[in-house]
């Protein structure tokens, strides 16, 4: 999986990742740059700011496609979407500029700017807290729809399509946010989604997917909470893609954001 469970919260193996080298960072720099504590502060918290905005303006450009419709959706700023190479860029910019009275400490400074950065490439690389899939192909499960229609879920790759199953439940507000999104990739040719709610009565789900008019062809029922089970999923939302075989090809724990959701069809 790409997040870990820390009580309610799910955090994206990847940030995980980046928070440790921040730490690194902090603690490293603190010591052998040679600065005062007023100096370091003013240093590495504008870092923090100047690395964060500038990954996020550069994922938002390269990916305008996806924001251009809602362009509001760029300030969710908690959503997954930040380019590391522009936050580094943008952060050794900042460096030269707030150390370039001390010559010793930019050098120091950018080059652990650049070995933290590169720290975390190895670590989302070779991934130590595991990022295997926990399946390898659509579960042989069969679950009723909201109808109470079995549906058999292998049987998703006759048609063909890329096929997109997630996990979702009516007390978990990203899952709702997603929910949108997902509905208008079912309205796609060539893609079919699944959404199946876990451990919930139908009459929350119906009413749920009825308030909100959402209409998806496979609407399901998971009150065991089998797919759960058989994905590890650490929590929801929970979101698996499948190929046109039904082999697994990525899977995503959190909130999907458009530009994930773009890139997953794409590709």
């Amino acid at each position: 999986m790409n997040a870990i469970a820390i009580g309610p919260l799910l955090i994206s193996t990847p940030r995980l990742y980046a928070l440790a080298c921040a730490l690194l960072l902090l603690l490293a720099s603190r010591y052998l740059l040679g600065l005062t504590s007023s100096q370091h502060g003013r240093w590495f918290n504008g870092l923090l700011v100047v690395w964060l905005v500038a990954a996020r303006m550069v994922f938002v450009a390269l990916n305008w496609e996806s924001y251009s419709a809602q362009p509001l959706e760029a300030l969710k700023v908690w959503q997954p979407g930040y380019n590391a190479l522009g936050g580094l860029v943008a952060g050794l910019i900042w460096t030269a500029w707030a150390l370039r009275a001390r010559l010793l400490a930019l050098i120091g400074g950018l080059a652990m700017l650049v070995g933290t950065a590169s720290l975390w490439l190895v670590l989302i690389t070779l991934a130590p807290l595991g990022n295997d899939f926990a399946i390898d192909a659509l579960p042989e499960v069969t679950l009723d729809d909201v109808d109470g229609n079995p549906v058999y879920l292998p049987s998703l790759a006759d048609s063909g399509d890329l096929i997109i199953v997630n996990l979702w439940a009516t007390w978990c507000p990203p899952c709702l946010r997603e929910m949108p999104l997902l509905e208008e990739a079912a309205q796609r040719e060539g893609v079919s989604v699944v959404v199946a709610n876990q451990g919930e009565d139908l009459l929350p789900i119906v009413r749920y997917l009825d308030a909100q008019t959402l209409d998806f062809r496979y609407a399901l029922r998971d009150p065991s909470q089998t797919l759960m089970a058989q994905f590890q999923a650490p929590g929801l939302p929970t979101t698996v893609l499948f190929d046109r075989q039904g082999n697994t090809l990525d899977v995503h724990v959190g909130e999907l954001t458009r530009a994930h959701l773009e890139r997953w069809l794409k590709d």
